[in-house]
């Protein structure tokens, strides 16, 4: 059994991942910004400290994740994605801990992709979201691991599973409500990952001490097209899925005019709902050894959209 220090437990991923690995005996302690007094727990205060606790695995999951609308100061992204990840990595160094577990995004490397993203990609953020991530993957991996030790970075796609709507509520309302679609036209394929698959993976990495280091793009095994996730969407509510295919000449136009006229549809969104943003995951599966992950694609969204009915 290991001993783990797991930074944000109260997040999504981190209370997935704290559940299913205390279901498979391993002893997780949180470490977060205030004292959990129902349980054994660290602060951020008490990181120098932290190093003379017998902690095999540190996973660093906190972090201050990406404001869609941006109004979020620029400023408070390194302060939290980039300098705490210092300061832990910089404890784990010190340790006796063997493996250093860091949740980076795919927005560290890239936030358009032509083709397949790989880990072979040379980053280019534009957020101050991504680059802070960036920031600290570049500080992990400029150290030399000593004898004994190694650092995990990991580049998830959108994560999603009960519990997280994310991006998928749009969808998921077009469904309900009965709303077509209006570019059904485009055949976009994107990228998911399932919580399933991401503590699946976790915990291999873990339990595989000979697994080497390193940085590793994490996603389903298919990605999957918007009208697929639309008809996914209707098949688990047993509804039709209406797919309006309106000429792309047309959906332009009115994205051009929308740009004119500060419509809801404008150039910008329309590249945002349309874009394709593929990921690859042959890198991690080699290294695990494995052909497939556990749970498909389209189960795996099933899965997610069949807990939106009791939410």
């Amino acid at each position: 059994m290991s001993s783990i220090l797991m930074s944000g437990v109260s997040g999504f991923v981190g209370s997935n991942l704290d559940q299913f690995l205390k279901q498979r005996n391993y002893s997780i302690t949180p470490l977060s910004r205030t004292i959990d007094k129902q349980s054994p727990s660290f602060t951020w205060d008490d990181i120098p400290a932290i190093t003379d606790h017998d902690f095999e695995v540190y996973i660093h999951l906190a972090g201050k994740a990406h404001d869609l609308k941006n109004a979020s100061d620029s400023k408070a992204y390194f302060d939290v994605n980039t300098e705490l990840t210092k300061k832990l990595f910089d404890a784990f160094l010190k340790s006796n801990a063997s493996t250093f577990i860091y949740m980076s995004s795919v927005k560290a490397a890239a936030d358009t992709v032509n083709g397949i993203l790989t880990e072979d990609i040379m980053p280019e953020p534009k957020t101050p979201y991504g680059q802070s991530k960036l920031k600290a993957e570049e500080y992990i991996a400029g150290f030399k691991m000593p004898g004994g030790k190694r650092a995990f970075i990991l580049r998830p796609c959108m994560i999603h599973g009960p519990g997280n709507k994310g991006n998928l509520n749009l969808l998921y309302k077009f469904v309900q409500k009965n709303i077509p679609y209006p570019l059904a036209a485009y055949e976009n394929k994107r990228s998911f990952l399932s919580i399933d698959n991401l503590n699946f993976i976790i915990e291999k990495m873990i339990a595989e001490t000979n697994m080497p280091g390193g940085i590793y793009n994490l996603a389903d095994d298919v990605p999957l097209s918007t009208n697929e996730v639309i008809n996914i969407i209707a098949e688990v509510n047993r509804a039709k899925p209406r797919l309006w295919k309106i000429n792309r000449s047309t959906i332009n136009f009115l994205a051009k005019t929308g740009d004119k006229l500060h419509l809801p549809l404008n150039s910008e969104r329309l590249k945002k709902l349309t874009e394709s943003y593929v990921v690859s995951n042959e890198k991690i599966k080699k290294a695990l050894s494995i052909t497939h992950l556990p749970l498909s694609s389209e189960d795996g969204l099933k899965l997610t959209i069949q807990s939106f009915h009791s939410s």
